[in-house]
């Protein structure tokens, strides 16, 4: 059987789980989040936590990947913790919400912003623009982790010089005499903002979300063990820095109110320079998204091809090209589905974050316990990397993981539901494989 291709570095890992994180979100939510705290110290507490559950939840993962260091990441520790039909639920549902549902979210945003060079496009020619951008991408892709690797340095580097712009600019041109950017305490009572606080979390999950997309790879990537737990670590660490960072520069330039009523923040923020800041960073906007898209179109169907090989999914799915070695029939079932989901769910976006945060965040957070299932199960494994903190870093990663996922379920249950509905279909299709897998052995 033809293999992967251990090909990825440390460096190119770490971009990659950084590019995985910056796409639209942190251009796309501040609207939300200051729309449901208001004040600007819980702002900034809400994506300081954020940072927090995805710092604790890479130290948590960082044994788990040094443990598993194969392709498949967040499935394998999952259906190593607690069987095959745990695994397969993920993957399904990686395949047809997380996944799939974030990067029809990012065609859509990224078409949207398009409009802004290519005016008059109409909701049929986006929807079309979109389309297009995840079929090249995922074609793109399917030549070689290597050429996925250089075009994921590319734009993630382009990406973070454009939001080191957005930065140096919100510091080098506030101006206190039109708005005096403060930190102050909240106004309102802990019994009020907490509950804003969770719900705010939805946008700051959904921009943070991506940096386990480095387990996913570790079959191909140079020294497993090592390199895999080290660049999560690195890319969320590196992420949070830079979105703190990005919000306060957004408080310099306009103010909350402000935030809270505009869908592009930071066009917005970048308009109050000139004429010329709006275009400026709508091009930053549009290669973040385009980068993002990339990377999303490469990793996520390593889960398919684990699965599949395993013998918990459509056996074609674990296919290896002979020539680009890259797992194109899981690529291809991935944009398809993918395509469904944009013309399904186009113009939705903040409904969209929502379906796709509350079910990864619930196995994030099973996956997170799974280090406690294997430190009992598998005491003498070898463990390259240990987690730092055990146990109380990983038992915050999953408090606060598990709070998050119980509110949404009962403040949105519109768009959570949904996912516990397809997790139900994906058990009955899970008890069809069993027997029929069964029946063959």
């Amino acid at each position: 059987m033809t293999q992967l291709k251990q090909k990825i570095s440390l460096t190119g890992l770490t971009l990659m789980a950084v590019g995985a994180c910056i796409g639209s979100g942190i251009f796309v939510t501040p609207a939300q989040i200051a729309a449901e705290v208001t004040d600007t110290s819980l702002i900034l507490a809400v994506w300081l936590l954020g940072g927090i559950v995805a710092l604790t939840g890479a130290l948590t993962f960082s044994e788990l990947g040094g443990l598993f260091p194969r392709s498949g990441g967040v499935y394998v520790y999952l259906k190593e913790a607690y069987g095959d039909w745990v695994g397969f639920l993920y993957g399904w549902v990686t395949l047809l919400v997380i996944n799939t549902g974030a990067l029809a979210g990012l065609c859509v945003a990224f078409a949207e912003y398009m409009t802004i060079f290519i005016p008059g496009m109409g909701e049929g020619q986006k929807m079309g623009l979109a389309a297009g951008t995840m079929l090249g991408l995922t074609a793109l892709n399917v030549l070689g982790v290597e050429m996925s690797q250089r075009l994921s340095n590319v734009f993630t580097g382009l990406k973070l010089v454009a939001i080191g712009g957005l930065i140096v600019a919100g510091f080098w041109f506030y101006n206190p005499s039109v708005h005096a950017f403060s930190v102050e305490a909240p106004s309102t009572a802990p019994s009020t903002w907490l509950g804003g606080i969770l719900t705010a979390l939805v946008g700051v999950l959904f921009s943070m979300g991506g940096w386990h997309h480095a387990s996913y790879l570790a079959g191909e990537t140079i020294q497993p063990q090592k390199t895999v737990p080290r660049a999560m670590f690195l890319g969320v660490l590196l992420v949070t820095i830079v979105y703190l960072l990005v919000n306060v520069a957004y408080l310099m330039l306009l103010p909350t109110e402000a935030i809270a009523r505009s869908p592009r923040v930071a066009a917005d923020a970048m308009a109050v320079l000139g004429s010329w800041g709006a275009p400026a960073v709508s091009i930053a906007i549009a290669i973040s998204i385009f980068g993002t898209i990339s990377i999303y179109t490469m990793s996520a169907p390593r889960v398919y091809f684990a699965m599949a090989q395993d013998g918990l999914f459509f056996k074609q799915l674990s296919y290896v090209h002979p020539r680009w070695r890259t797992p194109v029939v899981a690529m291809g079932v991935q944009v398809l589905w993918a395509l469904l989901v944009v013309l399904f769910f186009r113009g939705v976006f903040d409904q969209i974050i929502t379906f796709v945060t509350f079910m990864d965040i619930v196995f994030m957070a099973f996956a997170g316990i799974a280090l406690f299932v294997f430190r009992k199960k598998r005491p003498e494994a070898v463990r390259t990397i240990k987690a730092w903190g055990y146990p109380v870093v990983p038992l915050v990663f999953i408090l606060i993981s598990l709070v998050f996922s119980v509110h949404v379920l009962l403040e949105k249950p519109a768009q959570a539901l949904p996912g516990v509905g397809l997790l139900v279909l994906g058990m009955g299709v899970y008890a069809v494989f069993w027997r029929k897998s069964k029946k063959s052995a």
